[in-house]
């Protein structure tokens, strides 16, 4: 550094002063011995001295799982670590459970990482059920012999970390993966997912599933008003096909299936499903509608690991109008198709599909032959069975045969929301005067639901009758057996879609 002035000029006293302090604090600072940047922190020489190495030479093996999967990592993690004194350590220090690596939490300097207290988090492990699991903590454990660490962190979206997240430490790196191993096969043997019934929704901070635990329902067949056979034929798509899973695999023949519930609303396909998740206990059921549906990839993967299983996508119309360019299909419609088409044959897995406006979802249907082979109609209530719904709704009201028959015989082209709404209208004018419900009330009751100023009321109840348009299946849609089904075989005849 050249501390003179330039040719010709007058040099400025104060300025040369400052260029040689400059100078000598550049030559102290090169004098000075260089400072190691990589010295373990208080909880990198607590886990040396635990591992047995010196842990800024180790590789971190990290692995992650989707969010639903946090429970079941937690078990595992808990069953293979134990319960010993020091299985189990926290991490203290400034942004430490946000933002840094375990390799940084072990070695560098600025973030104070130092054994702390353990963060937990509550979740749900069934519709009435919760265990306390690790949010952030580092499980120590043994595995043939070799000590391991395992940094354990659940999701946090708004940090923009998603998924379950675990980093590992061994003096032997190969230990890590064993130890992954195990643990993903013990997760599948003590997941709290198999055998539940669950439903997925996206996070406020992206698309990842998280699940809920849904109760599973009890819905006996005696309670659905449907044509004679028409239940029977659903319970045996889906349910039956199981139960035979051995003769059929041994057989060579395939047990993924795909049905089709259609008809117009209020015609019994919710409760259809209900009956369904009530005749399969242990089988883990996944249920999906609308908004949700785009979130089938997480549904089909739950499908897969815990077989048997049953894939419910509600409203699949919603997603089939969902167009965001053109006039084709919705990309999330395909999504849908590819989920179907993407198990293997063998897996016992039902997918049950329902849409009130089949006419949006046959054309790519048709263009994906095989995803669903069996799609059945739900119609609208006859005059028999219009008679059983007004019979079942009436419960224990002393309205006679004769006013419920008759009743029933007007409500022509109603489905069961019809007389549900019918009797309680009654009931509430009966309670009014103080007195039970009688065959009057029911009268009134029904000639105000069939009067020109409840048009609306009569369509938001499920009405199809004149005056209605009614989603209509299109000429050409296959025969109609004589249980209500509509078969749909994987015929040649269709082209594949690209």
């Amino acid at each position: 550094m050249d501390d003179s002035a330039p040719a010709g000029s007058t040099p400025d006293p104060d300025d040369a002063r400052l260029l040689r302090s400059v100078r000598r604090l550049v030559d102290r600072l090169s004098a000075l011995p260089p400072e190691r940047g990589d010295e373990p922190t208080p909880l990198g020489r607590h886990l040396s001295a635990v591992l047995g190495a010196d842990v800024r030479t180790l590789p971190v093996v990290s692995e992650d799982f989707a969010p639903h999967r946090l429970v079941d990592v937690d078990i595992a993690l808990a069953e293979l670590a134990g319960d010993g004194p020091g299985s189990l350590l926290g991490v203290s220090g400034g942004r430490s459970s946000q933002d840094l690596g375990l390799a940084e939490l072990l070695s560098a300097p600025y973030s104070g990482a130092d054994v702390g207290p353990v963060d937990y988090a509550t979740r749900a492990t069934g519709p009435d059920t919760e265990r306390q699991v690790v949010a952030f903590g580092i499980r120590c454990l043994t595995v043939d012999g070799v000590p391991v660490a395992v940094l354990q962190r659940m999701p946090r979206p708004e940090y923009g970390r998603s998924r379950v997240l675990l980093e590992v430490l061994a003096a032997e790196p190969a230990v890590c993966a064993v130890l992954l191993a195990r643990l993903r096969a013990l997760m599948l043997r003590r997941s709290v997912l198999r055998g539940q019934v669950l439903s997925f929704a996206a996070t406020e901070y992206g698309s990842e599933a998280g699940a809920t635990f849904l109760p599973r329902p009890h819905e006996p067949a005696d309670g659905i008003v449907l044509p004679a056979g028409l239940l029977e034929k659903v319970v045996g798509h889906v349910v039956g096909i199981g139960e035979h899973r051995d003769a059929l695999r041994a057989a060579g023949q395939h047990l993924k299936r795909g049905i089709l519930l259609h008809g117009p609303p209020g015609t019994g396909k919710t409760l259809t499903v209900r009956h369904l998740l009530s005749e399969t206990p242990g089988t883990t059921a996944v249920l999906l509608t609308g908004p949700s549906l785009h979130l089938v990839g997480a549904a089909a993967e739950v499908a897969r690991t815990f077989q048997p299983s049953i894939v419910v996508l509600e409203d699949v119309d919603l997603v089939a109008m969902d167009r965001d360019l053109g006039t084709g299909p919705a990309p999330v419609l395909f999504e849908v198709l590819d989920a179907l088409d993407g198990l293997d044959g063998d897996a016992d897995v039902a997918f049950v599909l329902t849409t009130n406006r089949v006419a949006v979802l046959e054309r790519a249907l048709a263009e994906r032959p095989g995803r669903v082979d069996l799609a059945v109609e739900m119609p609208l209530p006859d005059a028999d069975a219009r008679s059983r719904l007004f019979r079942r709704y009436a419960g224990q009201q002393s309205f006679s045969a004769a006013a419920l028959d008759a009743a029933a015989s007007r409500a022509e082209g109603t489905t069961g929301s019809f007389p549900k709404e019918l009797v309680r209208r009654a009931v509430l004018a009966a309670a009014v005067r103080g007195e039970d419900a009688t065959d009057a009330d029911l009268t009134a009751a029904l000639e105000e639901l069939l009067s020109g100023r409840e048009a609306l009321t009569r369509r938001l109840l499920g009405h199809a009758g004149a005056g209605d348009d009614p989603d209509e299946v299109p000429a050409g849609d296959p025969a109609e057996d004589p249980a209500g089904g509509t078969s749909v075989p994987p015929g040649d005849d269709l082209p594949e879609h690209a």
